[in-house]
């Protein structure tokens, strides 16, 4: 799983690839994807005692929030981080590559 994260000012250097031209890089690799609405569209969910306790945005605050993720598959970790380099919000974000347990 790759999660794509990025600030909240995004400024994309000149030069940075497209994400067509990463999709048609990785080809058939990648399983699925999608870009993710903002933070502030978010609700995050707890359970207290029982009760169920909703509250709107984010629960962690950090300087970077998750926008997106692929879904790949890959021989091994060479090969992933190759395609997450190549991702285009690796160029101005960073690009977190977790495997999934199998």
């Amino acid at each position: 799983m790759l999660l794509i994260r990025v600030g909240d000012e995004v400024v994309v250097p000149p030069g940075t690839p497209n994400i067509e031209q990463w999709l048609a890089k990785v080809g058939d690799r990648r399983l699925h994807g999608s870009e993710m609405r903002p933070t502030s569209d978010a609700t995050t969910v707890r359970t207290r005692g029982g009760e169920v306790v909703l509250s709107s945005g984010p629960f962690a605050e950090t300087t970077e929030h998750v926008a997106g993720y692929d879904l790949i598959e890959c021989a091994d970790l060479d090969e992933a981080t190759e395609i997450a380099a190549a991702h285009p919000v690796a160029h101005f974000g960073s690009v977190e590559v977790r495997p999934l347990h199998e």
